[in-house]
């Protein structure tokens, strides 16, 4: 497998606290109170309008709270993150044995740069790709399919996709390229396995073993 597609949130880095508070400050514009941070963690992972629309809020609706969602997060909540322990390492021993790295978020490009230039961890990257603040690309195939065309992979045999959501796996699926489910971010092994995972990586470290063996 020569080029690696990773997913963001909740992969490489840990933004729980960051986005949760940007839901609870965007909610709280739209008159829903939310207490528990921990309720929100479900939309850690999913295009923004998408969690949004799931309030039954109408388009106006959705475009106010993902503004208001923006206003926290581009302030604070970007900052509101950590790495995930081993993951430096990781990136290291995947440079190392040769592997073409990309990031492939649902999070707009732009901030997943920011992201991970905050963590000087961008160099590690042969590209980092993303969705867009207009919504002509925001679900995960769209983001697998641009980065694919973008860094010229025409063969999905040479690639895989590693996320903790459904979204990752239902999108690698879509475009036809294989996929590893991790079980330390936000999705369940049930999600993950009933969204179609060919592998399950438990650990951070564990994702090197299944990557080297494919």
């Amino acid at each position: 497998m020569d080029y690696i597609l990773i997913d963001l949130d909740g992969t490489i880095t840990n933004p729980k606290e960051g986005i949760t508070k940007s839901f609870q400050y965007a909610l709280r514009a739209m008159n829903i109170y939310v207490d528990n941070l921990d309720s929100l963690t479900k939309y850690i992972g999913p295009p923004l309008w998408e969690s949004f629309k799931s309030f039954g809020f109408n388009e106006a609706e959705v475009d106010k709270a993902i503004s208001k969602y923006r206003e926290y997060y581009n302030e604070k909540g970007i900052y509101e993150n950590e790495l995930f322990d081993g993951m430096e390492n990781l990136l290291t021993r995947l440079k190392q044995a040769g592997k073409y790295l990309i990031v492939a978020t649902s999070k707009p490009e732009e901030s997943a740069v920011h992201v991970l230039e905050s963590f000087h961890l961008d160099h590690y990257f042969d590209d980092i790709c993303g969705a867009t603040f207009d919504r002509s690309r925001t679900t995960k195939a769209d983001v697998i399919k641009y980065a694919m065309k973008k860094n010229a992979i025409t063969n999905p045999d040479r690639a895989v996709m590693i996320g903790d959501r459904k979204y990752d796996i239902l999108g690698a699926k879509e475009v036809g390229i294989t996929s590893i489910g991790v079980l330390y971010g936000f999705g369940s092994e049930k999600e993950l396995r009933e969204a179609g995972a060919e592998h399950i990586a438990a650990t951070v470290n564990s994702i090197y073993d299944i990557i080297i063996e494919l």
